[in-house]
């Protein structure tokens, strides 16, 4: 059974900085896409950043330049640095992890969210 557990989240100022990790088990994790999504308060839920299984990386244009995904295969675990906050970053951020290798494949597993409040 997979499970996908996020952590990281929290309360910043605006213009901090915080790390998000997600600690993945139940299934080989180097193998599968993985991506950071948030949901915010009355709108829909978008990719905040994707990974494929070798290591590409696709940003949402609201982020980049901000935010780096990354993946530890070793540990199973992936990860978001997020930089430069800002309100409008605040959300509940989820790990998922894709179907296959790429992200296009769409989400498979959820984990259960972390919230992140960027104060102005």
């Amino acid at each position: 059974q997979v499970q996908l557990v996020e952590s990281g989240g929290g309360l910043v100022q605006a213009g901090g900085s915080l790390r998000l990790s997600c600690a993945a088990s139940g299934r080989t994790f180097s193998r599968f896409a993985m991506g950071w999504y948030r949901h915010a308060p009355g709108k829909q839920r978008e990719l905040v950043a994707a990974i494929t299984s070798s290591g590409d990386t696709n940003y949402a244009d609201s982020v980049k330049g901000r935010f780096t995904i990354s993946r530890d295969n070793a540990r199973s675990t992936l990860y978001l640095e997020m930089n430069s906050l800002k309100p409008e970053d605040t959300a509940v951020y989820y790990c998922g992890q894709a179907r296959s290798w790429h992200y296009l494949s769409g989400v498979e597993y959820w984990g259960q969210g972390t919230q992140v409040t960027v104060a102005s």
